[in-house]
């Protein structure tokens, strides 16, 4: 995996094994990030919080893409490994939680600009967790089976299949 844009744009990242993770792919990584800086403008001096960590590959487009705090959460420890190498290998330290992302949210009183919420798609976490994060903006990767529950959709899109739903986090703050 590469990162798609910004300061460390093509610098390969590697990822865990795919017993462990679904890897958010580059087209996909692409659209999230355009589609959020129509949303938001630019990025520089937000915050960005990645709570299904998986390679940090999200949380490193955003640093990439000038977000000046990112923070993520993992709770496999082959995961956060790989996390910590893919942050060495461009000589950065990961704001890295190691532990179950519904605990760190629920003990968290920061608020987020942006959140993303990438978890197994049949493990019924979004529907528990939505209403947990503070955020102004929560992005959402998921299924067509997902139930998010409802909020007020922003924007989504559809990368065939998978589907990333953009929304309004600030009436939950």
């Amino acid at each position: 995996m590469n990162i798609t844009a910004g300061i460390y744009k093509g610098r390969k990242i590697i990822a865990p094994p795919e017993n462990i993770t679904r890897p958010t792919l580059s087209k996909t990584r692409m659209g999230v990030f355009n589609s959020l800086f129509s949303i938001v403008g630019d990025f520089e001096g937000k915050s960005f919080l990645d709570l299904f960590g998986g390679s940090g590959i999200m949380g490193l487009e955003a640093l990439s893409r000038g977000f000046k705090e990112v923070q993520v959460c993992e709770i496999n420890r082959i995961s956060a490994e790989i996390i910590k190498k893919n942050y060495k290998s461009l000589n950065l330290k990961p704001n890295l939680f190691l532990g179950d992302s519904i605990k760190f949210i629920k003990n968290n009183e920061m608020i987020y600009d942006v959140v993303y919420i990438d978890p197994p798609y049949e493990s019924g976490i979004y529907e528990e967790i939505i209403p947990l994060v503070k955020c102004k903006i929560i992005i959402a990767e998921h299924d067509k089976n997902t139930n998010l529950g409802k909020y007020n959709i922003i924007k989504q899109k559809n990368y065939g299949g998978k589907f990333v739903t953009f929304i309004n986090g600030e009436n939950l703050i």
